[in-house]
């Protein structure tokens, strides 16, 4: 059960109806997770930076690629939502996301977003290296701040323990560890 229950169209007036009308145009639906930041309009719209950021890594990394970088994060963070959401993707892209096949570039990037996850945020040095050969300085800004965001994202998630979309149920067999079937 979620601890915040997430907010219903009928509930939302003003600027928070025209965000949630925004968005279900933009997205065709208003996740939990959204649902749940629109009691809080510039909590909603700060997470809503993810899609510009996600946008600005699409063209040096391709889209599939991006999103093995926040299930990286995602993972390490044991975020159920986001986890599952980007499985999901990979998924219907006809990828395996337990036995991904990633160049050496891949596997630079998606070490160095595991590394930003971890607690304290430390990037090892052999992992900076190695990422730092791949990406110029303003990618690696780039891919840092997208992967603070998706971290931003997760705690939310996890904090508030916003319920799994009934969307994504399927794609969550192989969720993050110690994370329940019946929800985040």
């Amino acid at each position: 059960m979620s601890r915040i229950v997430p907010m219903e169209l009928e509930q939302t007036s003003g600027e928070v109806r025209a965000a949630f009308d925004e968005g279900i145009a933009r997205w065709g639906r208003m996740t939990n997770m959204k649902r749940t930041l629109l009691h809080s309009l510039p909590a909603y719209r700060a997470l809503m930076e993810w899609y510009p950021l996600f946008d600005t890594i699409k063209p040096f990394l391709g889209e599939q690629l991006g999103i093995v970088f926040a299930h990286a994060i995602s993972s390490e963070s044991e975020c159920l939502i986001c986890t599952t959401y980007m499985r999901r993707l990979l998924i219907d892209w006809g990828k395996d996301p337990e036995a991904l096949q990633l160049d050496e570039r891949g596997e630079a990037l998606v070490d160095f977003g595991r590394a930003v996850a971890r607690q304290g945020n430390r990037v090892p040095a052999e992992v900076y290296v190695r990422i730092a050969a791949h990406f110029s300085a303003e990618q690696i800004v780039a891919l840092a701040a997208f992967a603070a965001l998706m971290l931003a994202t997760n705690v939310i998630n996890n904090a508030l323990e916003v319920e799994l979309d009934e969307y994504l149920y399927t794609y969550r067999d192989a969720a993050p560890k110690n994370q329940t079937k019946a929800g985040a």
